[in-house]
C-alpha cells in the first residue's frame, strides 16, 4: 500500500539525503525561512508568514537558495510498504 506524503530532501551543506514527511519539510523549511538574510523568492513575498511560504515552496517549488550560496532541494517520492 503507497503511503504518500514523504520527500527526499537534499542539503549543499551535508553529502546525505534524508526522508521526510510533509510535516516535517514544512518544519525544516520554516527554519531556513526564518533566516533573517535570506532573500524571499518573489513569489513568497507577499505571504504573511514563514508557515505558509514554506506551504506554498513545497506545494510549487523544488529548491530554496540559501544566504551562503547553498541549496535545499527536496523531491515528492512514493515510499512502499512491505
Amino acid at each position: 500500500m503507497p503511503r504518500e506524503g514523504w520527500y527526499v530532501v537534499l542539503e549543499s551543506t551535508t553529502a546525505t539525503e534524508v526522508f521526510l514527511t510533509t510535516a516535517e519539510l514544512q518544519e525544516k523549511l520554516v527554519t531556513y525561512l526564518e533566516l533573517p538574510d535570506l532573500e524571499l523568492p518573489y513569489d513568497l513575498q507577499p505571504l504573511p508568514d514563514a508557515v505558509s511560504q514554506a506551504q506554498h515552496l513545497i506545494d510549487t517549488g523544488c529548491e530554496l537558495r540559501l544566504p551562503n550560496g547553498g541549496y535545499v532541494q527536496w523531491y515528492a517520492v512514493r515510499l512502499e510498504k512491505t
